[in-house]
């Protein structure tokens, strides 16, 4: 993105402010700074999210079959309490539940959201549509541009912010958080070049793997991603991020805080043990 040089005067009392921000890596120096506080103030918000929270958990049986997948605990509250906070704390307030096996359990336990900050709304699927179907659903939701999706068997501590905020600084109609793994093979993988990701491969055999960066469940969608959504009920979201790709409209943000996915009753275990959550109530 093009800068342009600047000379300004500000209070000295500012500027030591100012200087606080500097941490040398996420705020590198002063007028790297004064741009993020800029932005901050400028930028328009995101204040809708939808969570997908419909799906069976088969692989995490016997756990699930009593509880839906997102509610299962991880200390001491559900995965999904997890993921509402951090949206609250990046000041997303409005979010839709998108919920199918056993959603009336979630409903019981998150009401109308009150309790936590934010306003809930519940999409119900009578059948399996899908992770693309269901954010079809959804459409007259999202009036807003743009707004945010996570899958509601995740667990990071991320901040939605900074991936937001990379959002509306590119060009592109979608952006997925990505996270470097140790084993590739068990998730979706996408290739980089530069912000924009090029390849996109959902499974591939160990040993045989084409990157390192992996699909975490998180996105950023302007409302012109429905525009690629097949005239159908019922599909994957994977196949509208190969179209994405194909007219080179997905970016991808990699970031390094704690991600697990809590599809297995071992990455559940895994992160039972070592998952630490950066919000507070």
């Amino acid at each position: 993105m093009r800068r342009i040089r600047l000379t300004i005067t500000l209070q000295e009392g500012l500027i030591e402010n100012v200087d606080h921000l500097v941490d040398g890596e996420k705020i590198r120096n002063r007028s790297h700074a004064i741009e993020y506080i800029l932005l901050q103030y400028l930028k328009p918000h995101i204040g809708k999210a939808v969570i997908l929270a419909g799906g069976k958990g088969e692989k995490l049986r016997p756990y699930t079959y009593e509880l839906p997948k997102p509610l299962l605990p991880i200390k001491g509250r559900p995965i999904l309490e997890h993921l509402i906070e951090n949206l609250r704390m990046a000041d997303v307030r409005e979010i839709i539940l998108c919920v199918g096996y056993l959603g009336d359990k979630i409903r019981e336990y998150f009401g109308d959201g009150k309790k936590w900050g934010v306003k809930i709304q519940y999409s119900e699927e009578k059948t399996p549509v899908g992770t693309g179907g269901a954010i079809k659903k959804i459409r007259a939701f999202v009036k807003d541009d743009p707004f945010l999706v996570l899958h509601g068997d995740i667990l990071t501590n991320l901040n939605l912010t900074d991936i937001i905020n990379f959002h509306k600084d590119q060009a592109s109609k979608a952006t997925v958080a990505l996270v470097s793994t140790k084993d590739p093979s068990l998730f979706g993988q996408f290739e980089l070049h530069g912000s924009k990701i090029v390849g996109f491969y959902e499974r591939t055999r160990k040993g045989e793997e084409k990157s390192y960066l992996v699909n975490t469940g998180v996105y950023v969608f302007n409302k012109a991603i429905f525009d690629y959504f097949p005239n159908k009920p019922a599909f994957m979201l994977e196949n509208i991020l190969q179209n994405l790709i194909g007219k080179k409209e997905l970016s991808g943000f990699v970031f390094e805080d704690q991600w697990f996915d809590v599809g297995t009753a071992e990455n559940y275990g895994e992160a039972i043990k070592k998952y630490i959550s950066k919000t507070t109530l």
